[in-house]
């Protein structure tokens, strides 16, 4: 651990997480692929031991706890296989914009039951003609009295089926679709007059977390749940996507950790020709590349981390670490399956699950080729 930011409560909580996991969802958890969904029961529990949204104020349901702690979390959830239980979506991605940019009465009616899991949020901005060009969503918002309308699709929508209050993005000016003015987030509670999902999406990885399209036609929404200032949206989004893509980083090293893990200890374990398949030249060169990549990654990562915690602006290098640590990651699972060989194809083998969910970290959050393109415009190339 990082001495800078990491103590003896530290370990303590990491260790009581783990074991939270270790009881509640590690034992459940391939039931859960099958049916492509987590039961809120586990929301729930995870929020009565304090794992949802620790970061928040006590008079919100928080512990006011560290940045540090949502790092562990999300390490804990990737190191034991269960990382499909996206608590870090939940509680540091978009409950951050509630707490930042919701009045008062918002927080006091949201915020308690988002770290209690009674309330699951997700939030939505792909749409199916609409991927990383934030500024190009269609759905749109009309003032109708104290009411929007609204009226437009989302898709590969993270918690869609299980969400409770979904944070949408959409237009809610006049201007022209392709611009950043004009765009606003409000929140939608799930029983929303015009308000509607679609199937659980069939997904290659990640298949316990369910994955949805959302639908609003004529969807009625009190003006009251209009997140900050209208119109100002997109720049909300830009202002939190730098912890998003950090706590997404987070994710992609530690199932790189814990991919390369599983790997040495089967390596040393399966043996071929009368000696361990660790100890072939070939074999052994292979798992130093991998560890000498995963430990650059962290060296960086938790360098970010530092930063983010200290406030400092770090979008050019979460940037860079997302696209690197993330492809890194990618790299290590297809070196991993080999050592493996015909079991690394088995479902039966963790890594075969771990290959498929590490395939998405190059493309949630924005893709690799979205954080070149933010690193150069940052360069001014």
């Amino acid at each position: 651990m990082n001495p800078e930011f990491y103590g003896e409560e530290h370990r303590i909580f990491r260790e009581t997480f783990n074991k939270f996991l270790q009881k509640e969802v590690v034992p459940n958890i391939d039931e859960w692929e099958r049916e492509g969904i987590i039961p809120k029961e586990t929301w729930r529990k995870m929020g009565c031991q304090g794992f949802l949204c620790p970061w928040l104020e006590e008079r919100y349901g928080g512990v006011g706890a560290g940045f540090e702690y949502s790092v562990i979390i999300t390490e804990e959830l990737a190191y034991t296989g269960t990382h499909s239980l996206m608590a870090y979506l939940h509680s540091d991605i978009v409950a951050p914009y509630i707490d930042t940019y919701g009045s008062e009465a918002q927080k006091e009616k949201w915020l308690p039951a988002c770290a209690s899991g009674d309330i699951i949020l997700s939030i939505a901005m792909t749409e199916p003609s609409t991927g990383s060009d934030l500024a190009a969503i269609r759905t749109r918002a009309v003032r109708e009295g104290d009411y929007y309308i609204i009226n437009g699709q989302k898709t590969f929508i993270s918690n869609g089926i299980n969400s409770n209050l979904v944070v949408v993005a959409c237009r809610t000016g006049t201007d022209s679709v392709s611009t950043k003015k004009g765009i606003s987030l409000i929140c939608v509670e799930e029983d929303s007059p015009g308000f509607s999902r679609g199937r659980n999406l069939d997904k290659m990885g990640f298949c316990s977390q369910d994955t949805a399209e959302l639908f609003f036609n004529d969807c009625r929404v009190p003006v009251a749940n209009l997140l900050g200032k209208e119109g100002d949206g997109f720049y909300y989004m830009m202002e939190k996507l730098q912890q998003e893509r950090l706590i997404l980083t987070v994710l992609a090293q530690a199932m790189a950790e814990a991919m390369l893990d599983m790997t040495i200890r089967y390596c040393k374990e399966r043996k071929a020709f009368g000696q361990p398949i660790s100890s072939f030249q070939h074999n052994t060169f292979k798992i130093v590349d991998m560890a000498t990549e995963i430990e650059l990654g962290r060296t960086f990562l938790d360098s970010l981390i530092a930063d983010h915690i200290a406030q400092k602006d770090i979008v050019k290098k979460v940037s860079m670490g997302k696209a690197w640590i993330a492809e890194m990651a990618n790299r290590v699972a297809y070196q991993c399956v080999q050592l493996y060989g015909g079991y690394g194809y088995m479902e039966e083998y963790p890594i075969c699950r771990f290959a498929r969910d590490v395939r998405v970290t190059t493309i949630f959050g924005g893709t690799s080729e979205i954080m070149k393109r933010i690193v150069a415009r940052i360069m001014d190339l």
